[in-house]
């Protein structure tokens, strides 16, 4: 267990704000470096910097990045400031790099972009646009688990403690008035925190009855004989909600906002390519899984094809939702009621938005003050 993980959990006695509020789909803390953008720098440095460097999460959830990275898109952008990535496995740990600068922009979940906020009093990020939603299912054993009425006395394994699809489980629990303690995980379920890394392997011995899980976990569970029971997209109004954010650090988008400018660009026409050119798109996304500086393995077609298609890639934050997960939280007893006024800043979003001839979106009342 690392460090970062053991003080987290080991905080999570007093529920400080999100306990244990790890990224939407983590792996771990360490983060891997990657000074590979595809293209070399040309041009004018943007900003005048030397580099700009971004975290990611090596998963299908944040296709975006990777496949920016991939196609060369983002350097593309910066022309002459070469564009760096470090890739990270749990969201505590992007959020301290963040804050300490060892990146400027990064993708992440909703639950770690919260806490980063909330801990820091409104002052460390802000949430400057979206990219993924869906990609959330609860996979269940069909032998132990035919249907929704059967979760009672089973156990379910989530990412990890009050993390996003640990929240979401213990909503959705509560609304089946299923009684869990959310710190402990006991009670009518259990809910088992395990690392996405280790839960098929988990689930294919039989440790566990089923698990609330991020993509690609959910498509490895189906592929060792799993059955999607939910997902969570018909949770929600219009089957969005935001699984997969983009962050910087308010003194970097003070300082250095054509940077932030050219990356948003970046995402957002990366977002058009993939939403238009889906099977290319789909494998630049396993080619860079593939590489070392990622997780040095490619996804098999019967967990990349599913484990792609799930998730919707969008540039739109999808901020209401962001709210709502939050009041999941409270709910939960997971988190105390933060002020997210100020969360968001999509002033060069909307910018980019309008440049390319699509229409601004929303904060949702939560821009900044």
């Amino acid at each position: 267990m690392s460090a970062v993980r053991h003080r987290l959990l080991a905080a999570a006695a007093t529920v400080p704000l999100l306990v244990g509020a790890l990224g939407a789909c983590g792996y771990g803390s360490e983060a891997k470096k990657d000074t590979s953008a595809g293209v070399a720098p040309k041009g004018a440095k943007t900003d005048g910097l030397d580099h700009v460097t971004i975290g990611v999460f090596g998963n299908t959830t944040h296709a975006t990045p990777l496949v920016g990275l991939q196609t060369g898109r983002f350097q593309k952008e910066l022309g002459g400031t070469e564009v760096k990535s470090s890739t990270f496995n749990a969201g505590p740990a992007e959020i301290e790099a963040l804050n300490s600068g060892a990146i400027d922009i990064g993708w992440i979940g909703p639950s770690p972009a919260i806490n980063g906020y909330a801990k820091s009093h409104g002052k460390s990020l802000k949430i400057i646009g979206g990219s993924a939603s869906g990609g959330v299912s609860l996979v269940v054993d069909p032998k132990k688990i035919k249907s929704l009425d059967d979760l009672k006395g089973k156990t379910i394994a989530t990412p990890q403690l009050g993390n996003t699809q640990d929240v979401a489980l213990l909503h959705y629990l509560a609304q089946k008035g299923l009684k869990v303690d959310a710190t402990t995980g006991k009670g009518d379920v259990t809910v088992q925190r395990t690392e996405n890394k280790v839960t098929p392997t988990i689930f294919r011995q039989g440790g566990i009855d089923a698990a609330w899980v991020p993509e690609p976990t959910a498509s490895k569970l189906v592929a060792e004989g799993g059955r999607t029971l939910l997902d969570e997209k018909k949770l929600w109004k219009d089957g969005k909600f935001v699984i997969t954010n983009m962050i910087v650090s308010q003194k970097f988008l003070k300082e250095h906002p054509k940077a932030v400018e050219a990356v948003l660009r970046a995402s957002v026409r990366t977002n058009a390519w993939i939403r238009s050119h889906p099977a290319e798109a789909k494998k630049a996304l396993n080619d860079k899984l593939a590489s070392p500086d990622v997780s040095g393995k490619a996804l098999p077609d019967n967990v990349i094809d599913p484990a792609f298609k799930n998730v919707d890639v969008t540039d739109d934050p999808l901020a209401a939702t962001l709210e709502e997960e939050a009041d999941h939280a409270v709910k939960a007893g997971l988190l105390k009621k933060p002020d997210l006024k100020g969360i968001y800043d999509l002033t060069l979003l909307n910018k980019v938005l309008k440049s390319e001839g699509r229409p601004p979106v929303s904060d949702a009342g939560l821009g900044s003050k």
